[in-house]
């Protein structure tokens, strides 16, 4: 078989904190230690905690206090109510969590509501305990396991649907490890992040077996301005073309799809480039999932005080409340929109990208 040259490596965004915190506690696993040297090593201000208790010291002014937290990263231990595994569709039977937190600014973040406290990141030290956890999952999904159109993906492990791991690899090496613990585990088993990071160099010769399949998170050019902090969309797919060259399943995440002004335009080039980007590669194997902009109250407001003055649209034009599964209510497109977006994709997507396989929408 003639070998395929990858291409050329972006210059991708390495984000680093301003300080780590280390709870006493997380010293005691060798993945704990190993951050911490990592990020000294790095010339990140590493704090060494006397107990578990993140002591965070914010300024008093909120968009100080945001820019301080967003710039911390503290190591922690998930305790057991963490790896416990919550079911995760339509994404994959089970959601694993590296890491809790984002040090990216997207403007309509998906994290805005859900989590508690100031937006620091959490990564956890004890990756061992949570990884050997997961085989007593096997087989006991139901987005993947035991779905007969998905079924051939195996069970499935979601790493990113409380962060960002590969925003984080530089510092933490935790999605490097998981990769490389899934490529040992013989068994039909699937690990799944999505990214707006490009930094895929520490996993490309990682003996990964095809067990993990990375997505990359996009939006057209004129949308992409909400996601600060995180590389550009062309970084995005070349590192994802990287990837799939290596022999990893590749995914494209497209999301938020905002209905704006120009939004056919929009995402019809999106699409193109993607297809440009990967045209090179032998043999795709290529998935996309298409989520629609939505927000709760909660969201917006956390969302308002983060970035006041942004020009992302969270009017009631075009909306409609939907009631989730949980009780809680949040802001979606309405019925006309909806299906005016989902048959431009359907038509976009046959014609652009013919061998991909969508695996929802939402």
């Amino acid at each position: 078989m003639a070998v395929v040259p990858l291409p050329p490596s972006p210059a991708p965004l390495a984000w680093r904190p301003r300080r780590l915190l280390v709870t006493r506690s997380s010293m005691t696993f060798a993945h704990g230690r190993a951050i911490a040297e990592r990020a000294a090593a790095q010339g990140v201000e590493v704090v060494m905690l006397p107990g578990d208790r993140l002591a965070l010291d914010l300024p008093d002014d909120p968009r100080r206090a945001y820019a301080a937290a967003k710039a911390t990263l503290a190591v922690v231990v998930a305790p057991p109510s963490k790896r416990r595994l919550q079911p995760i569709a339509p994404s994959a039977d089970w959601r694993v969590d590296l890491a809790e937190g984002c040090p990216a600014h997207c403007g309509y973040c998906y994290l805005a509501g859900s989590l508690k406290g100031p937006p620091i990141t959490r990564v956890y030290a004890n990756l061992d305990e949570i990884l050997d956890g997961l085989p007593a999952y096997l087989g006991q999904g139901s987005v993947t396991s035991r779905n007969r159109d998905r079924a051939g993906e195996g069970t499935t492990f979601e790493a990113s649907c409380y962060t960002d791991p590969l925003a984080l690899e530089p510092i933490t090496g935790a999605l490097s490890a998981t990769i490389a613990w899934f490529g040992r585990w013989d068994a039909p088993v699937q690990l799944r992040f999505t990214t707006k990071f490009a930094g895929v160099d520490p996993l490309i010769g990682l003996n990964h077996r095809g067990r993990t399949r990375m997505r990359a998170s996009i939006n057209p050019r004129a949308f992409a301005r909400f996601e600060g902090g995180t590389d550009p969309v062309a970084a995005r797919l070349a590192g994802l073309a990287r990837m799939a060259m290596a022999g990893y399943p590749v995914g494209l995440t497209v999301a938020p799809i905002i209905a704006a002004d120009g939004w056919r335009e929009a995402y019809g080039a999106l699409l193109a480039d993607a297809a440009a980007a990967l045209g090179a590669v032998p043999d795709l194997d290529l998935t996309i999932e298409l989520i629609t902009h939505r927000f709760t109250a909660g969201s917006k407001a956390v969302l308002d005080r983060w970035y006041p003055g942004s020009s992302l649209d969270m009017g009631p034009a075009n909306r409609t409340t939907k009631r989730t599964k949980f009780g809680t209510e949040k802001q979606v497109y309405d019925a006309e929109t909806m299906r005016a977006l989902r048959e431009f994709f359907a038509e976009a997507i046959a014609t652009t990208l013919p061998a991909a396989r969508v695996l929802y929408w939402t």
